[in-house]
């Protein structure tokens, strides 16, 4: 089998944690088994889509290395839903209801008053044809509903393993509206047809619609019925749903105002909810190699800003000098050089804090100064200029063999004078970056 996977959002907002999830679980599943990934725009309802969120959309993505190799816009294929449409009127799986929206709505009102479920009650079947007639005659444009064979639909979640659920539970569903509009559900159905989808991996939420897209299948096409993968939902970090978070959590908002990179998202979201370890990793290649769809537990997994945090920590502690040049260029440091990158990457946790060590290093902050007159007995063994990375360790040999002190009384006052910190990068790093006649002044004061 030739593996197609597919996203499809809808350009209606930004990309946020859990479409990231699922076009990663997407992505890492079609690169392992050598398949292709699409990326396929929701955009049928112009007045809710924009040009500009569909921009946002590839940005984040390509931003995040999930690059596609097929790429549709669902506007672009209208002729062919009205096409399947009209082939699904002829065969009689389709019919036309009236009901406006407020009339559905307390429909549906009365039904959950009463306890029982929400279900359409197919009273547009009920309609004779003159009744019909009567309503076009009127301009009341009817939406089309498919009709559902009220049997047990039964799949192979690769996931969740057999299901069964009866389509008697469900609406029969609205596949255009009256304004003509094709909805997602068909839209997606006749793309995944026509595009050859062997694989649909998507959250839980939509595991009821899996009823109506395999019988909507079966009436499209007879081609075989995709796989089938519902991983479990997100929750926040306190157990509780994430959906009405989400917004908070764009991929957007993470790249530009928390300085998130990109291998910390995809590292994160790669193995939460599954059975092995979170790790930091550099390339997705890695994470490609180490995906294993049986390993998706079936618990919930929680999300927590904290651990994306702290996954950013870790992959910026591993990244070379090479690959963060663009983005130390972007924050305006382009005056840092590979030795100051590898002496403050340890003690930062988004490029931005480089900033802060380069304002210390030349000079810009308190000293404290808790010990003078060992820091001015320090300074008269301070070595000339130009250092490297053995001056701080022949620096502290002889202060050591001068004063007799070792460890962290030796070392301690000499950080907090030169730094204003009690921790920070390796000094036999840091303190080639700094100025000795600022040093020398500091240690004098």
């Amino acid at each position: 089998m030739s593996v197609l996977v597919r996203i499809a959002p809808s350009p209606t907002g930004l990309l946020h944690i859990g479409n990231i999830r699922a076009a990663l679980f997407n992505y890492l599943f079609a690169r392992k088994l050598g398949g292709r990934f699409m990326l396929r725009l929701d955009d049928t309802d112009s007045t809710r889509s924009s040009a500009e969120y569909a921009q946002a959309i590839q940005r984040d993505l390509s931003w995040l290395g999930l690059t596609w190799d097929l790429f549709g816009r669902q506007s672009d294929r209208l002729a062919r839903y009205a096409e399947v449409l009209g082939e699904l009127k002829n065969k009689g799986l389709v019919y036309p209801c009236y009901e406006t929206q407020a009339e559905l709505d307390l429909k549906r009102k009365t039904l959950l008053g009463r306890g029982l479920p929400p279900v359409y009650d197919r009273a547009a079947l009920r309609l004779t044809d003159a009744d019909r007639a009567a309503r076009d005659a009127q301009g009341i444009k009817p939406h089309w509903r498919f009709k559902l064979e009220h049997t047990e639909t039964v799949w192979d979640d690769l996931i969740q393993g057999p299901k069964s659920l009866p389509a008697a539970s469900l609406s029969d569903p609205v596949l255009v509206r009256a304004d003509g509009v094709p909805l997602y559900t068909f839209c997606s159905v006749v793309d995944d047809a026509d595009d050859g989808t062997t694989h649909v991996i998507r959250g839980a939420d939509h595991v009821t619609n899996t009823v109506v897209q395999i019988q909507l299948w079966q009436a499209v096409t007879s081609a075989p019925v995709p796989i089938f993968a519902h991983m479990p939902l997100l929750v926040s970090a306190t157990g509780l749903e994430m959906s009405k978070r989400l917004g908070t959590l764009s991929i957007a908002s993470m790249r530009e105002e928390m300085g998130i990179e990109p291998m910390a998202i995809n590292a994160l979201l790669a193995k939460l909810g599954t059975s092995d370890p979170v790790a930091p990793r550099l390339s997705l290649d890695e994470l490609v190699q180490e995906f294993d769809m049986a390993r998706i537990s079936h618990a919930t997994p929680k999300f927590d800003l904290e651990d994306l945090r702290s996954m950013n920590a870790k992959i910026l502690h591993l990244t070379p000098f090479a690959s963060v040049l663009d983005r130390l260029a972007a924050q305006g440091l382009e005056s840092v050089d590979e030795t100051f990158w590898k002496a403050v990457r340890a003690n930062i946790e988004k490029i931005a804090d480089v900033r802060n060590w380069q304002r210390i290093a030349q000079g810009d902050y308190s000293p404290v100064l808790t010990e003078p007159d060992f820091l001015k007995e320090a300074a008269a063994l301070l070595p000339l200029a130009p250092w490297d990375e053995t001056t701080w360790g022949t620096w502290m040999d002889g202060v050591k063999a001068r004063t007799g002190r070792k460890g962290k009384e030796l070392f301690r006052p000499l950080r907090l004078a030169l730094t204003g910190l009690d921790h920070g990068p390796e000094m036999k790093y840091f303190l080639p970056a700094m100025d000795r006649d600022r040093v020398l002044s500091v240690l004098e004061q």
